[in-house]
């Protein structure tokens, strides 16, 4: 019987525990249907993988969050809302700030901001490890390679916080949330142009100074709107997904303190723990994509211009591709997951999110080798894309 089958991306007591209904959605209705929102969702590791690999059929122009998906493609810089070939261009110019070796120099730089957040706590009873540490370090990682000045970085931080602001009926498309995308916007407007008047050393002056393929064949420079559009994607998205990735590491390691032990005595171990993490609670877990042909898939056919969420925290519980996959465990050997995308959308910051969230927990498991998540006072963050805890105490 798959009457009582319900999902839905606001839902807030499913988020709390979407693994049992992504299960059934996977066993009973691999191609979902909810007419009430108007979309369909791909919940199986394989069709979810596909979907990432096929760009010209599954297309990213229309938006990838539920709430503001429109009928005609956007107009805008941002590279997660847009396709190939405009796509391919910009993401070539933009890889150049995530080389593995500016990426492999930044382990200094963040393992000196972890001893600045952390040591302050060391002897105390305990400290929100969200926001007292897991928000702000990706924050200043970020704001560092992209130049905000220091001054500015925690309001920056805050209005990133306020762009995920979840209302109950407008999901992430309320006031609150559109103003401090205004906001955001209008600031680093304001940083791109002072970089044409005034270079420095960062990221937001390279993007001002580089050039990238015109129509015409020849060359041009971005644009104030689309570095803009680039510089609020990378900081928001080197923001958010590190720090929900944080709190369910720390999370994670109180409930199987043994796995904790492991690791705090075998920092080698880290690396795939990382992994493991990512793929047990994906931190974005939910992708929208607009279908632009006719699919047929698992007897269902699914109509062009249709809105498709990609279930990438499903994808990874799925037992058709992992071993008991509903089992924390990072000894876990396995080739994949999707938690940061696959194809052309691949985690543009891969690299970067996880040197942080290895050298995180290392410098965490350094200063406290065991604590316990104060669970009654904690708050999960909730929004139709990205899922983790707002806030985490816990005491050490």
């Amino acid at each position: 019987m798959t009457e009582d089958l319900y999902w839905d991306p606001y839902d807030r007591a499913i988020d709390l525990d979407p693994h049992p209904t992504w299960r059934r959605m996977r066993d009973e209705r691999p191609v979902y249907r909810n007419e009430k929102f108007d979309f369909y969702a791909l919940s199986r590791f394989e069709d979810v993988d596909a979907a990432h690999l096929d760009p010209a059929t599954y297309s990213s122009r229309y938006g990838t969050v539920l709430e503001i998906m429109t009928p005609e493609p956007w107009d805008t810089g941002q590279m997660i809302f847009m396709d190939p070939p405009v796509h391919t261009t910009l993401r070539v110019l933009v890889s150049r700030a995530f080389t593995p070796r500016r990426v492999g120099g930044l382990e200094g730089v963040v393992r000196e901001v972890c001893a600045q957040l952390l040591d302050p706590h060391v002897g105390g009873g305990g400290f929100d490890y969200l926001q007292d540490f897991a928000a702000q370090l990706p924050s200043i990682v970020i704001s560092r390679l992209i130049g905000v000045d220091p001054a500015d970085r925690d309001e920056v931080r805050h209005t990133i916080d306020e762009t995920f602001h979840h209302d109950e009926t407008a999901g992430m498309a309320n006031e609150t949330a559109v103003a401090a995308a205004r906001k955001l916007h209008g600031y680093f407007a304001e940083q791109i142009e002072a970089r044409r008047a005034a270079p420095r050393d960062d990221l937001m002056t390279a993007l001002v100074q580089a050039e990238v393929r015109a129509a015409d064949g020849g060359t041009r420079r971005l644009s104030t709107r689309e570095a803009t559009d680039f510089t609020v994607l990378l900081t928001a998205a080197g923001t958010e997904t590190v720090a929900r990735f944080l709190g369910w590491a720390c999370d994670l390691l109180a409930a199987h303190p043994d796995q904790r032990a492991e690791l705090a005595a075998d920092p080698a171990l880290l690396p795939r723990a990382v992994e493991e993490t990512l793929r047990y609670e994906a931190p974005s877990p939910v992708q929208g994509r607009v279908t632009t042909r006719d699919v047929e898939l698992h007897g269902v056919t699914i109509p062009a211009r249709s809105k498709i969420l990609l279930l990438t925290g499903s994808a990874n519980r799925d037992d058709r591709e992992f071993t008991d996959p509903d089992t924390y465990d990072i000894h876990r050997r396995f080739d994949s997951h999707v938690s940061l995308g696959h194809g052309i959308h691949f985690c543009l910051g891969a690299g970067l999110a996880r040197l942080e969230n290895r050298v995180a927990i290392e410098e965490t498991l350094k200063r406290f080798p065991t604590w316990e998540v104060d669970h009654a006072n904690a708050v999960r963050l909730h929004t139709s894309t990205v899922r983790g805890y707002q806030k985490l105490p816990i005491v050490i």
